[in-house]
C-alpha cells in the first residue's frame, strides 16, 4: 500500500490564473506520479502555454470536443492526449471553467524514482535524459489517458499531484517560441524553461509537411 506523504499541493486558485501566469510559475515545482512500484517525483524544468480558443496551436481552438473536454473543465487538472499514435503528453488545465486553456509539461529532472523510470525510458543514455521532452516525460512518469482528468490539487496520495518547488529565480527563466508549433501560433513566446537545465528539451521549429507530387 502506497502511504501520502504530508506534503501539500498546490491549491486550486493557483491554476485558476491566465495561462501565460502560470506557465512560468509551474518552473520548478514537483509532479509525483505514485505507482504501484513506488512514487516518482519530477521538478519541472520547461513547460508551454496553450492559450485554447484563442490559440491556433491549442487543441480547443476549434471548440470543444470528446477529446479537450477536460480543458474546459476545473483548473487543477490533468489533460492527457496521445500523439502520432504512440506517445502521451501530460498538460495541466488553467484559467477559469469554461475556458480551455492548459500547460504542456515539456521536461523535467528525476529526483525520486529514477530507478522506476529507467525501467520505461531504456534508451535514455543517462539520467539527464529520462524526462527531456514531453513524450519522454510522460513514460518515464507512467502517465497514460488513464489519469486523463486526475485532480492535480486533491492530495499526494492521488496517482498524480502538483506540488510547489523551489522556484528559480528571474533571471534563470527564458521565454521564446512554442516547439514544432506552426502557423498563426508559431511565433508566440510562450515556452518557458530554466536557462541552463541539463534535462531541457531542445528547440524545434514547425516542420511543414510536403506535398504530394
Amino acid at each position: 500500500m502506497i502511504e501520502p506523504s504530508d506534503r501539500t499541493t498546490l491549491p486550486r486558485a493557483f491554476f485558476d490564473r491566465p495561462v501565460l501566469e502560470v506557465a512560468p510559475d509551474l518552473l520548478g515545482c514537483t509532479v509525483i506520479r505514485r505507482t504501484a512500484e513506488g512514487p516518482i517525483e519530477l521538478r519541472i524544468t520547461e513547460v508551454e502555454a496553450y492559450a485554447g480558443e484563442v490559440d491556433p496551436g491549442s487543441h480547443a481552438f476549434r471548440g470543444r470536443t470528446g477529446r479537450n473536454e477536460v480543458m474546459f473543465g476545473p483548473p487543477g487538472h490533468a489533460y492527457v492526449y496521445f500523439t502520432y499514435g504512440m506517445w502521451h503528453c501530460l498538460n495541466a488545465v488553467c484559467g477559469p471553467e469554461g475556458r480551455a486553456s492548459g500547460v504542456l509539461l515539456r521536461a523535467g529532472e528525476i529526483q525520486v524514482g529514477a530507478e522506476l523510470a529507467r525501467k520505461r525510458r531504456i534508451s535514455a543514455r543517462n539520467d539527464k535524459e529520462l524526462a527531456k521532452g514531453p513524450a519522454r516525460l510522460a513514460t518515464a512518469l507512467d502517465i497514460d489517458r488513464k489519469l486523463n482528468g486526475t485532480d492535480l490539487c486533491r492530495d499526494t496520495s492521488a496517482p498524480l499531484s502538483l506540488l510547489p518547488g523551489p522556484a528559480p529565480r528571474p533571471d534563470q527563466v527564458r521565454q521564446g517560441p512554442r516547439t514544432g508549433v506552426g502557423g498563426d501560433g508559431a511565433h508566440h513566446p510562450w515556452r518557458f524553461w530554466i536557462d541552463g537545465d541539463p534535462t531541457v528539451s531542445p528547440y524545434r521549429a514547425h516542420a511543414p509537411r510536403r506535398r504530394a507530387t
